[in-house]
């Protein structure tokens, strides 16, 4: 057998066309310029964030006023995976094939993409499942967005410009439902409404409302506490407010991940810290950046939203991404060669390494990498 991969790394790039991908719409779609080359697996990086600001009067003085300190805050990223995906190969096995008409050369190919495809679906499932860091939600769950016009991208930069995320760089992540429904929008399907025929001859999706729309295979659906009639304790919170404290009553959960909303206010608000048991009372934390409206000084019943699809739209910035091939020890290892190889569907790039072994070869594609919510602010759900 062959001891080198270069003159394979033809055939791997032939068959990343050939063998069936999943759609893959959160690896573009995310911050990839975050890199931690010198971060362990289980390392925890942390990323300084500034808090809001606060102003005061100006008032002339012999000397400007003592002021101006703040508490730096932080995120934490780590490099949770260091994933692999091997082949092995003996003499006896390719020559067998070879006589036998079939080529090992082709076989080998479809294993290399079937590998990459494995690795790509773990990272983009990773991303999706931040689903559960976002700010607030849009939708109604059991409902498919765009079901008849284009609300729900509306609404849904809404939340995002309400909380200052940049209008720059936006991203939306759909399942394959909601694109089927968008697909069948006459404003963006006919050409001379859409001033545009990508999506009716090639099915591309537009950018609507400022986001770059996408679709993923691993849009998550979330299920839903069975939290009922519980309410928040009559201590009233202001506008901001992200600790809100559960009365005694009610039956049923609260899970991080749930959406709910209070009485007298339609936001829907993502609980990133639940409660196990509303009975009991507890507290409960929504997501950053808080309540956008007052609960008064009095118990407010809570309602918990529907089990749903947890369709994503963010500020690029808001989630990062960081790869890198996995550690080696200064002295290397027993690998025979090994070169890094970039994916064309997904843009992200592997290290596959050959180890020859008695009589057989084994073929390695690896990947390490973590990815973490940056800014909860700038993200938000379009619910399915």
């Amino acid at each position: 057998m062959s001891n080198t991969l270069t003159s394979l790394i033809p055939d791997i790039y032939n068959a990343l066309d050939v063998v069936s991908r999943e759609l893959v719409g959160f690896i573009p779609a995310v911050s990839s310029d975050m890199t931690y080359e010198r971060a362990a697996v289980g390392q925890t990086v942390r990323s300084p964030v500034a808090p809001a600001s606060t102003a005061s009067d100006i008032t002339p003085a012999v000397t400007p006023p003592n002021d101006g300190d703040q508490t730096i805050g932080n995120v934490s990223m780590t490099i949770t995976k260091a994933r692999r995906v091997p082949v092995r190969w003996n003499g006896e096995e390719k020559r067998g094939l070879d006589n036998n008409g079939a080529s090992f050369n082709v076989i080998f190919r479809d294993q290399m993409a079937q590998a990459m495809r494995t690795l790509v679906n773990e990272v983009e499932a990773d991303l999706a499942a931040l689903h559960n860091k976002a700010s607030r939600a849009y939708g109604t769950a059991g409902t498919t967005p765009f079901a008849s016009n284009l609300s729900d991208t509306a609404n849904v930069r809404k939340i995002l410009a309400d909380n200052g995320a940049p209008m720059s760089d936006l991203q939306m992540v759909i399942d394959t439902s909601a694109g089927a429904n968008m697909r069948t929008l006459t404003q963006l399907s006919k050409a001379n409404e859409a001033n545009d025929d990508n999506l009716l001859r090639r099915g591309v999706l537009l950018d609507v409302h400022g986001f770059a729309i996408r679709e993923s295979a691993q849009v998550k659906t979330f299920t839903a506490g069975t939290g009922a009639s519980a309410t928040t304790n009559a201590a009233g919170y202001a506008v901001g407010a992200t600790s809100i404290t559960l009365a005694s009553a009610g039956t049923g959960t609260i899970l991080a991940g749930d959406f709910i909303t209070f009485a007298g206010d339609t936001n829907k608000y993502q609980v990133v810290t639940g409660d196990t048991d509303v009975s009991n009372g507890g507290t409960i934390v929504l997501a950053a950046p808080g309540l956008r409206k007052a609960i008064p000084a009095s118990a407010t019943a809570i309602t918990v939203i529907a089990t749903s699809v947890r369709n994503m739209a963010f500020a690029r910035s808001a989630i990062a991404l960081a790869t890198r091939a996995p550690a080696l020890p200064p002295q290397g290892d027993s690998a025979v060669d090994r070169q890094i190889i970039t994916d064309p569907v997904s843009g992200l790039s592997f290290e596959v390494a050959m180890y020859a072994q008695y009589r057989q070869m084994q073929y390695e594609v690896s990947l390490a990498w973590g990815c973490a919510a940056v800014k909860t602010e700038h993200m938000a759900v379009l619910l399915g």
